[in-house]
């Protein structure tokens, strides 16, 4: 009977864990449907060549997240290690191409309506920055899977702001972007709370990490320091 009970958390969490990576999925797919997945049926601006590197990597990067969760689902942990290899080569790839995207943006003067270029390439940068904090973390605890499997999550909710900021009812607002950003960190902690009664400190401070970054970017943003830092990169 002690068996049957432990392994029934243990089947529900491995699912929470291919459904929170759908959802990441489905919101990256949805986001940027209008401006990349469905560009073959859909008017939009056309994408620069370092635009449609960017989109290949990133989709890259989720679809490897459900992959790999659905692997340890299905107790393959010896595929999804070898795969885990791929995902760093990656991450190696994503954080310069994403922080060259976010350069090169600003240089062009894209930016949501009423913020400034420089300003909002505060935002994305910041991204990257808290991207590579968590997964340099979930490698290093990559033998302590309660760990790494939470740090492989965050390191993903930290770069889906962009799908979110481009549903049409949100309008490109990144305040508002930012702030449900967190409920997927609130659905990691529920779930948490949920089969143990109690939330992992990683989700917690990591979390909060997240909630915590996105005006703080925006502030650090509207900051002439981070200005002639800004003008420096682009120009």
């Amino acid at each position: 009977m002690a068996t049957m009970t432990t392994a029934v958390p243990v089947r529900r969490r491995r699912l929470f864990y291919v459904g929170f990576a759908t959802a990441l999925a489905l919101t990256a797919f949805v986001g940027f449907g209008p401006t990349y997945f469905f560009k073959p049926v859909v008017q939009s601006p056309p994408l620069r060549p370092l635009a449609h590197v960017h989109a290949l990597l990133f989709t890259s990067w989720i679809v490897l997240l459900l992959v790999q969760t659905t692997l340890v689902s299905v107790r393959r942990t010896d595929v999804h290690q070898k795969l885990g290899w791929i995902g760093v080569a990656l991450a190696v790839l994503m954080v310069p191409v994403g922080a060259m995207l976010a350069i090169d943006s600003a240089g062009h003067g894209l930016a949501p309506p009423a913020m400034d270029p420089l300003t909002f390439m505060a935002i994305p940068l910041g991204a990257l920055v808290l991207f590579t904090g968590f997964l340099t973390g979930a490698i290093a605890m990559r033998r302590r899977p309660a760990l790494h499997k939470r740090l492989m999550l965050l390191a993903t909710i930290s770069i889906i702001t962009p799908a979110i900021a481009r549903f049409g009812f949100i309008g490109f607002r990144p305040l508002i972007a930012l702030g449900l950003t967190g409920l997927f960190v609130l659905a990691a902690i529920a779930n948490d709370w949920r089969l143990d009664r109690r939330v992992h400190p990683v989700y917690i401070w990591g979390g909060l990490l997240i909630l915590v970054s996105g005006p703080l970017r925006i502030a650090i943003g509207r900051t002439e320091m981070w200005h002639a830092f800004a003008r420096m990169l682009v120009f």
